[in-house]
């Protein structure tokens, strides 16, 4: 009986208390996320290309 009233109220407390996100704010949210993860990839890409370059030419083969 709990875990069915649980259900219940957790039904209840997303359909009418949890506010959703509008289309365009999900929209630019999403944009932002993208945005970041773009921007910190290509950070790290960089530093790893010049850490290559560093230890290649302290190392030489």
């Amino acid at each position: 009986m709990k875990f069915l009233n649980y259900c219940k109220e957790s039904y209840e407390e997303l359909v009418h208390k949890t506010t959703w996100p509008t289309r365009s704010e999900l929209i630019n949210s999403a944009i932002v996320v993208l945005s970041a993860s773009l921007l910190i990839a290509v950070i790290v890409f960089v530093m790893d290309f010049t850490f290559q370059h560093i230890m290649e030419f302290v190392y030489p083969n």
